[in-house]
């Protein structure tokens, strides 16, 4: 039998990106604690609706946590305290009644707020435009064992491959990096025969895009791995500075 717990939420409301923001208190009673995060705000949405008040603004897509699209840092943590999990895979059945919980967007100067919990993760669509592909062309499906590939460097690529782009990464670092993300898309495509072609040119074009963006450097604090819901390992970002210097050495 699920329970029903009540909850006081301290929620980030600002209007646009020029809005100073504010934290605002909500009520919210007989939350089924079954319920997904996403779905408890839906609750409470349709409470203030009712109210005619403005409903709290947050990204969401899937909601299977597969699409990246949700994110908010809760209590202190991106995506909530449970490892391993999207924002809209947790459930209330993680939180006690009359607790008090803490809502507000990624906190990054690259990801400026839109409205209240939404931000602006479009730098990470400008990183992959820099570099983010290959070149070759591929035709119809190819054989599946027509390109030798180890297992260990499948593993390594598809282990990579498995970063959905959500930002919990650069919300959890103190320097507000995208090392992580980066590293994730770089590695994908270099570690495979399809992409080592243009993988020099890649990793040059897509660190500088990471820096224009105004993403922080890594400290080695490895917080982005603890945060990231798919566990992508920080051995990327490792694998990208080698590559990245090898590959500026030989431009010279």
């Amino acid at each position: 039998m699920n329970k029903k717990i009540n909850l006081t939420l301290k929620v980030w409301r600002q209007r646009n990106a020029e809005d100073t923001g504010r934290f605002e208190i909500y009520e919210a009673h007989d939350i089924d604690t079954a319920m997904s995060f996403l779905e408890m705000l839906d609750v409470v949405n349709e409470g203030l609706i009712q109210k005619k008040q403005d409903p709290i603004a947050f990204d969401h897509d899937c909601r299977e946590g597969i699409c990246g699209m949700c994110g908010a840092v809760v209590n202190g943590r991106p995506h909530g305290p449970i490892p391993a999990t999207t924002l809209c895979q947790l459930h209330m059945r993680h939180f006690e009644n009359n607790a008090t919980i803490t809502i507000e967007p990624w906190r990054a100067n690259a990801f400026p707020v839109v409205k209240d919990l939404v931000v602006d993760r479009s730098a990470f669509d400008r990183i992959i435009t820099a570099g983010g592909y290959i070149s070759v062309k591929t035709g119809s499906a190819a054989e599946a064992n027509g390109i030798p590939v180890t297992k260990h460097d499948a593993d390594r690529a598809m282990d990579a491959a498995a970063c959905i782009g959500c930002g919990a990464c650069v919300a959890a670092c103190p320097n507000a990096s995208a090392m992580l993300f980066t590293a994730a898309k770089i590695s994908h495509l270099n570690l495979l025969p399809q992409g080592k072609i243009e993988k020099d040119d890649r990793v040059i074009a897509m660190v500088e895009a990471m820096d224009y963006e105004g993403f922080g450097n890594c400290s080695n604090e490895y917080e982005c791995e603890v945060a990231c819901p798919k566990e992508i390992s920080v051995q990327n970002i490792a694998r990208m500075n080698r590559q990245y210097l090898r590959a500026k050495f030989a431009k010279e």
